[in-house]
């Protein structure tokens, strides 16, 4: 009986973090460059108006390859203001967010998102 309901615990587990992958959940806007042990690389691009659905991103750094405007909804009901010049870089904590593009501008970005326990 312990054994099926650690089974069906991580089964679950699984699969929620899985429907939590950006590049899962807005296969349109995210798009993976790269993936090894320690890093993944994603390109993100959307258009004014648009949003993502909610998603996961371990500690990633992001580099604006445009200027853009966003609006991050976080699950507590609190939500970031955030504007980007072309070249700006951003460290972020690892974050389960909504992304809103609130600017009159596309976004396009890369993230590289950190693996855990990557040397």
């Amino acid at each position: 009986m312990l054994r099926r309901f650690c089974c069906l615990v991580f089964s679950l587990t699984t699969v929620t973090a899985m429907a939590q992958d950006p590049v899962k959940t807005d296969g349109d806007k995210y798009r993976m460059l790269l993936e090894n042990d320690r890093v993944r690389v994603l390109e993100y691009r959307d258009l004014p108006g648009e949003t993502t659905h909610q998603h996961h991103h371990p500690a990633f750094v992001l580099y604006a390859l445009s200027p853009f405007k966003r609006k991050i909804h976080l699950p507590d009901g609190k939500a970031i203001m955030r504007e980007f010049k072309a070249g700006d870089v951003l460290y972020s904590d690892d974050q389960t967010h909504i992304g809103e593009n609130i600017g009159n501008t596309p976004s396009h970005a890369i993230l590289v998102e950190m693996k855990p326990g990557a040397k």
